[in-house]
């Protein structure tokens, strides 16, 4: 003889369509919550895109910081020479402000004057 399961009753039913309605809410939601923080890492902001920019960005400070420290560490040396080194302070006031010993001469090139006579080329449209 054959057993028969008896049917399931109505609240029973109920409570197995509405288990199933949740699980597929949260699974809904869940992946909405997925594409929305996979959205967020990519575009948002301080997402992928941002992190790429500020990675350039500090690649670029950091190699104006290398070159600043190098020119800093050239005008630490001319200070110091300058301080210490009579022939450096001697060199400078030569070149930069035109001193010259007792006796000296010193003779200035001047970079040669545009002509006067050379007038600025000037365009004029043909009239009808």
């Amino acid at each position: 003889m054959g057993t028969t399961e008896p049917k399931p009753s109505r609240k029973v039913r109920v409570a197995g369509f509405l288990y199933r309605v949740r699980r597929r809410i949260a699974t809904g939601l869940a992946v909405v919550l997925a594409v929305f923080l996979a959205y967020h890492v990519m575009v948002g902001r301080n997402g992928v895109n941002s992190y790429e920019q500020k990675r350039l960005e500090d690649r670029t400070l950091s190699e104006q910081i290398h070159t600043l420290q190098q020119e800093n560490d050239r005008m630490k040396e001319h200070v110091d020479r300058l301080q210490n080194d009579p022939d450096a302070i001697e060199h400078e006031a030569r070149e930069k402000l035109h001193y010259a010993r007792p006796g000296e001469v010193i003779y200035t090139l001047n970079e040669r004057p545009q002509a006067q006579n050379e007038k600025p080329q000037q365009t004029t449209a043909n009239k009808p």
